[in-house]
């Protein structure tokens, strides 16, 4: 497609251009390996100058993981962290949607491009973080999702945070892929534990096992990042 097309496309549809150059981008995320030469974003792009946290998870979350993240976030939202995450299924989600309901801002870094969204349930959501909040992605709103997007773009959710929190994952969480860029990154990386007996507790239980800093509120979290 002509690039002048695809301008009027990007403009036409609220989508902004940034490139490494450019001010808007974010400091934090040039410290990656392999950081994004070129972010397209939808949204409030004044979210990216702010302190944040990203909170990633499994897919298969369960009540256990919507009771973890509504106990975390009201003393990270008072203290004005933007809660990042991957707008994929479970956890993401829920810390989107627990974020928007409490009054605060989100991010979603997604693996594929705008108009291809992925999962599409969450349509009506990447909608309203569109208007009010921001979505991120490295790959051109025409690009369809592929598998390996997304391990990918998990450096990028990682990279924009000052820390990460591990809400739940199995043994073979692609949460786990945030934590390790997390720590490669220099970040700090959390993890709540979990029942001994649950699979979607043995990815977090291992972290804390090599030295993730167990959370049980979100005051263990800012001891941490503010100090």
């Amino acid at each position: 497609m002509d690039m002048n097309k695809l301008l009027s496309l990007y403009h036409s549809n609220n989508i902004a251009v940034i490139t490494y150059r450019d001010e808007e981008y974010p400091e934090q995320l040039k410290e990656v390996y392999d950081p994004p030469l070129v972010l397209f974003a939808r949204g409030d792009t004044a979210l990216l100058k702010r302190p944040s946290l990203a909170i990633v998870g499994a897919r298969k979350a369960d009540d256990y993981a919507k009771r973890s993240i509504r106990l975390l976030l009201p003393p990270l939202l008072q203290k004005g962290f933007i809660i990042i995450s991957g707008l994929a299924r479970g956890t993401d989600s829920i810390a989107h949607q627990q974020t928007m309901m409490m009054g605060g801002k989100t991010i979603g870094v997604l693996g594929g491009g705008f108009f291809h969204l992925y999962p599409p349930e969450n349509k009506t959501l990447a909608e309203e973080m569109s208007k009010h909040h921001l979505l991120l992605s490295e790959y051109p709103p025409i690009w369809k999702p592929k598998k390996w997007f997304f391990p990918m773009r998990n450096r990028i959710i990682s990279g924009l945070a000052k820390g990460t929190v591990i809400i739940q994952a199995n043994i073979k969480s692609g949460s786990l892929i945030t934590a390790d860029f997390a720590l490669d990154e220099g970040r700090e990386v959390f993890a709540v534990p979990g029942p001994i007996d649950s699979p979607l507790s043995e990815g977090t239980n291992r972290l804390i096992k090599q030295g993730a800093k167990l959370v049980s509120s979100g005051e263990d979290i800012l001891e941490e990042l503010l100090f």
